[in-house]
């Protein structure tokens, strides 16, 4: 089977609006909303009205109906001319962890009743998994969801929860059968953000990612219908490993944009910037670190791609979405990190935002599963 590695001219073009829309439309206010840690919500729905948040869902259910390596081209767009990190984020933790979840999932009453609002940007999505005393061990979790009658009553807390202050929906994990495992023992739910007995008690503040709304969930007594359980009951593990591995596929196409991005702007500066009499990009020791975000940025592009074919063969990508996401995790903030260097204290100073994106990538290598969980992913999968 062959494998080309060219765009026809619909997606190229597609690629370039977004580009010119992100650039023209996203970008306002970026170093004051950073400070106040305010989401962008003129943002978000200009993004919702250009079909962003339908990309990957069925036209039937209001999506565009894209297929997953356009889909990733259109992310890689996104990252590359939206420099508000934190909305990019927020728009694909809404993406894979809520909406991809529901249409993959989802009986066709919850597809009708929720999908449409979800893509057009009426509703914004989260997913709440993690908790207190988990972290990394997500299914050693307390939360309970105990089955009565025709509803279950919830009780937990989750927490480090993306978009929780801000979104209508969340997809959220509880055991339902505390006398069996993980495996077999979990469920998931679409709770509403009005249920009676949730409250959000806390909104994190963080060192990057700051227009990226984070929060923790408290569930007290709460009465979830029955009809609001994502698929089986006892499926949550199986529901989790599908999102998770939708997530980790695309979730990092954006930062190969912006990965992109900022080679250009080292590039450019490099040229122009003069030190005893000549261009800095003169030097080895910064003609190298150019170098250096060349080689991360295609091999970043390769293995994203792949992963886009394979999705759109209907192919699993669980060692790719790993190594996928180990690699562009580290080379973005690597980028970062080299991109300060070159620039030097115009690097550091906040007028630059380089150490702002330095910050924002940080949390690459933690979020959907630490650095360190997936090299132990990526050697089970190698039959260690």
């Amino acid at each position: 089977m062959s494998i080309s590695f060219d765009w026809d001219l619909e997606q190229l073009s597609f690629y370039r609006s977004i580009v010119t829309f992100a650039q023209q439309e996203l970008n306002a206010d970026l170093i004051e909303n950073d400070r106040r840690s305010h989401f962008n919500q003129a943002g978000w729905q200009k993004c919702a009205d250009f079909g962003i948040l339908g990309w990957p869902i069925s036209k039937e259910y209001g999506g565009q109906g894209l297929d997953p390596l356009t889909t990733i081209l259109g992310l890689e767009g996104l990252g590359y001319g939206c420099k508000d990190n934190g909305l990019v984020f927020a728009i694909n933790n809404h993406l894979w962890s809520c909406a991809v979840s529901i249409a993959n999932f989802g009986t066709e009453a919850q597809k009708q009743q929720y999908l449409p609002a979800l893509c057009q940007g009426t509703s914004m999505g989260g997913h709440a998994i993690t908790e207190p005393n988990s972290g990394s061990a997500a299914f050693e979790m307390q939360t309970e969801a105990i089955p009565h009658g025709d509803y279950y009553i919830l009780n937990g807390t989750k927490t480090f929860i993306s978009n929780a202050p801000v979104a209508d929906v969340y997809i959220t994990f509880a055991r339902t059968n505390l006398e069996v495992g993980a495996q077999q023992g979990i469920s998931a739910f679409i709770i509403h953000k009005d249920l009676p007995g949730l409250t959000i008690e806390k909104e994190w503040e963080k060192s990057g990612l700051r227009t990226a709304p984070m929060g923790e969930l408290v569930f007290k007594d709460c009465k979830v219908p029955v009809n609001r359980r994502l698929g089986k009951e006892g499926r949550g593990h199986n529901i989790f490993q599908s999102t998770i591995s939708w997530e980790r596929s695309f979730l990092f196409a954006s930062q190969v944009g912006t990965m992109e991005r900022i080679f250009e702007q080292c590039v450019s500066y490099a040229k122009k910037r003069k030190q005893f009499g000549q261009p800095i990009g003169s030097f080895q020791g910064v003609s190298n670190k150019i170098a250096e975000m060349k080689m991360r940025l295609e091999l970043a592009k390769l293995i994203l791609y792949k992963i886009g074919w394979l999705k759109k063969e209907g192919k699993q990508a669980f060692l790719e979405s790993s190594i996928s996401k180990v690699f562009i995790s580290e080379g973005f903030m690597k980028t970062c990190q080299d991109a300060i260097q070159i620039h030097g204290a115009r690097g550091y100073v906040t007028d630059y935002e380089l150490e702002r994106y330095f910050r924002d990538s940080i949390a690459g290598t933690i979020y959907a599963g630490t650095s360190e969980i997936h090299r132990n992913i990526i050697s089970t999968l190698s039959g260690v």
